[in-house]
């Protein structure tokens, strides 16, 4: 168990049952999973590309990540039913726990021009949703070794069932989440 997931187990749930009113500590919400997301548009143009992010994603997460296929052709976008068009990491258990830990401590403070993570960024249900201009700023990888820059979509599902109560978990967890903007 890592410290982010002790910190959730022995102090966010007991702040969560008291500001909420759980009666039942499994009531209350919690990290259903991270996802992490690239799109493979270059691919086209670079056929290196796909190995770069598939490599880049397997050090970010530590696990292979799996096509996304295209459920019809778009020809606007020269896009054919069955193509490869991103790559997605879906983590649960440990290896979440891992991730949100090193992404709050070591990769979100690496962002450059940085001033929180903004309320826009969750939807109704409380899941986060970050854009990441490039995938430079985790730690496993080395600028030097990287042979293209790319972007990556990283979404935090919770088992909350409003936005206020997913942003008071993360918040609680250790996001940097700006206020929340009355809506």
């Amino acid at each position: 168990m890592n410290a982010l997931e002790k910190q959730y187990k022995e102090v966010v749930v007991r702040r969560m049952m008291d500001k909420f009113g759980y009666k039942n500590p499994m009531a209350v919400p919690g990290i259903e999973k991270i996802s992490i997301n690239a799109g493979l548009s270059r691919a086209q143009k670079n056929s290196e590309f796909i190995n770069d992010v598939t490599n880049d994603i397997k050090m970010i997460t530590g696990q292979a990540p799996v096509f996304t296929k295209a459920r019809k052709a778009i020809s606007g976008f020269k896009i054919r039913e069955g193509q490869n068009i991103g790559l997605i990491a879906t983590l649960r258990g440990k290896r979440m726990w891992d991730f949100a830990y090193k992404f709050i401590g070591a990769t979100i403070p690496r962002m450059k021009d940085f001033r929180g993570i903004s309320s826009a960024s969750f939807d109704q249900q409380g899941n986060l949703s970050i854009g990441i201009k490039e995938q430079l700023i985790f730690p496993e990888i080395s600028s030097d070794d990287a042979n293209t820059i790319f972007e990556l979509q990283v979404n935090i599902t919770t088992s909350a069932d409003s936005k206020e109560k997913g942003v008071s978990l993360l918040k609680h967890l250790g996001f940097p989440i700006k206020e929340l903007s009355p809506n």
